[in-house]
């Protein structure tokens, strides 16, 4: 589990995060959305280190990330997954190259062991026989599927995904929602998603923080949602593509 107390961030005279606290359960699908300049962003790197807040507590199952040096973190990081905006791949590198990375960084597996979990991580994403290929080789959907594969190659315990479907088509969109939410259940992970695809957040939203001018506006799940009173919730939600009749489906 992850838990952020109080969290506050400013750059400058910018104060963009304004005392949001939360708990983020493992085996659960956690999505922060809202609007553009919300603060969304900003808080997953506070909670992933990224940005050290500037007042607040971040923990991850109890011990105190905020108050860990450099050093003291390593171990907590050594959990983490990251699938970024734009899957950051190494164009240098292959495919298999790319997932093989971390595991280099943070564990003393021989070179079998580490082709043996990158073949296991690409099946799992369903990219058999793609060791060999580069980026340049793969569409915007297989990239995100092999920044997947990277992300899960050190069997994470904090998965953090940010914007996984920017820049993707919906069919292709609801392979990766499908694929986050069946590896978070399969690990019992705890993945922070940020988005702004409301296809995403009814689909697989169990937990969902929606930011408002840096504050935490509502909290509730996708059931919750579509029937929430909350103006500005609503102004954020109905802004998208999904109708009054999809809204009275659920």
């Amino acid at each position: 589990m992850i838990e952020i107390k109080d969290i506050y961030k400013t750059f400058g005279e910018n104060e963009v995060l304004k005392g949001i606290s939360a708990e983020f359960k493992p085996g659960k699908n956690n999505l922060i959305i809202g609007g553009s300049g919300s603060g969304k962003t900003t808080l997953l790197k506070c909670i992933v280190g990224l940005h050290e807040p500037t007042k607040g507590q971040v923990f991850f199952d109890g011990e105190n990330f905020t108050d860990m040096n450099f050093e003291q973190r390593v171990p907590v990081r050594k959990h983490i997954g990251m699938l970024f905006q734009n899957s950051a791949l190494f164009d240098s590198m292959t495919v298999e190259q790319n997932i093989i990375f971390p595991l280099n960084l943070f564990t003393d597996m021989s070179k079998s062991e580490k082709l043996d979990r990158a073949n296991f991580c690409l099946k799992r994403v369903n990219l058999e026989g793609k060791n060999k290929l580069f980026p340049a080789e793969l569409s915007g959907g297989m990239k995100k599927r092999v920044g997947i594969a990277r992300a899960i190659s050190m069997e994470p315990k904090y998965l953090f995904v940010d914007e996984p479907n920017s820049g993707l088509d919906p069919q292709t969109s609801l392979v990766i929602d499908d694929l986050i939410n069946e590896i978070t259940q399969e690990y019992n992970t705890t993945t922070i998603i940020v988005t702004h695809d409301m296809n995403s957040v009814m689909g697989i939203g169990d937990h969902i923080i929606f930011l408002y001018q840096g504050k935490k506006w509502w909290e509730g799940s996708n059931k919750e949602i579509a029937h929430t009173e909350n103006k500005e919730l609503n102004d954020f939600v109905f802004a998208s593509k999904f109708t009054q009749a999809a809204r009275e489906k659920l």
